[in-house]
């Protein structure tokens, strides 16, 4: 692997392959443990920088980087030195002058992982960069998938919803292909990006000629934050021609799954029976992220296997 993991462009099939291989034997390697943790990463130091609000990524590097017996520090933008106007690379040399072997940032601009890896000489990882790519994202969606249908290859995955947005959406298309899915995104045209042509997906508007021939149904947030114009005429609007009910649901094929990267908009891109149902991933897809970011920091920080 590379030294940084910053888009899904950084792993090749291997990479990514080796990824998901070392996130299923870290699970196998707990699961008969009483204490959930490996001395892995012992007298490492890995930093969570954090500009952005988070719950699950932020806490899911913090447990992931423990439970490798890694030192954690959590570092928000909000109550620090960023709040008196310290820039990005100030804050940078910082942690370097502090000695930290990897830092994993949120930040709300696009490129900014890729900026700070020019001031470190620890490992960078991408946890979602503006409306960019989100990589751990993917890795765990993609080990869920594999996990619950047994194979990636050949699998077909329609991601719906607001595409434009979504730096989740930007990383499975490019990730997915990678490890031999089809990818299909389907959405209103107001909310896909400019060149979306040039992604390795098909484009589709009409959700409900894709369920049938789709193995996995993504379901992505409609990010009203990131939105300063009316995408859409309204959310009930938006609701019935792209939300997932159980009328819809039943479309599916009968081992298809339903997905989400949360937090969801419950009652309108999906409904409470179908995100609560047995199909869906979504808890799943929480437990995987914690394996699946053990696997990064551990190939990426370089510790030896126990």
């Amino acid at each position: 692997m590379k030294r940084h993991l910053l888009e899904a462009a950084d792993l090749d099939r291997d990479d990514a392959t080796l990824v998901l291989d070392t996130a299923a034997q870290i699970d196998q390697a707990l699961a008969g443990r009483e204490v959930k943790k490996l001395p892995t990463l012992r007298g490492r130091t890995v930093v969570n920088l954090f500009y952005e609000d988070s719950t699950r990524t932020r806490i899911s590097f913090e447990l992931a980087a423990k439970r490798l017996s890694a030192d954690v520090i959590n570092f928000s933008a909000k109550g620090s030195s960023v709040s008196k106007g310290e820039s990005l690379k100030d804050t940078a040399l910082t942690l370097e002058a502090m000695g930290a072997d990897g830092v994993v940032v949120r930040h709300s601009a696009s490129g900014a992982p890729h900026r700070l890896a020019h001031w470190v000489r620890g490992s960078v990882v991408n946890a979602g960069d503006g409306t960019h790519e989100h990589p751990t994202q993917a890795l765990l969606d993609a080990y869920t998938i594999r996990q619950r249908l047994g194979r990636l290859d050949g699998v077909r995955v329609t991601i719906v919803g607001d595409v434009l947005h979504s730096r989740v959406a930007r990383s499975n298309v490019g990730l997915l292909h990678t490890l031999g899915a089809q990818v299909t995104l389907v959405a209103p045209p107001t909310l896909l990006p400019v060149g979306v042509g040039s992604w390795p997906a098909e484009v589709g508007y009409d959700l409900d000629a894709a369920l049938p021939k789709s193995d996995v149904v993504m379901m992505l947030r409609v990010q009203a934050e990131r939105m300063n114009a009316s995408f859409f005429p309204s959310a009930r609007e938006y609701s019935r021609r792209y939300g997932l009910d159980a009328r819809r649901m039943a479309a599916l094929p009968d081992e298809a799954i339903v997905m989400h990267p949360g937090p969801m908009n419950r009652g309108m891109e999906i409904a409470a029976e179908v995100a609560d149902s047995v199909r869906s991933t979504i808890v799943e897809q929480v437990a995987n992220g914690v394996s699946t970011r053990m696997a990064v920091l551990y190939l990426l920080l370089g510790g030896s296997p126990q």
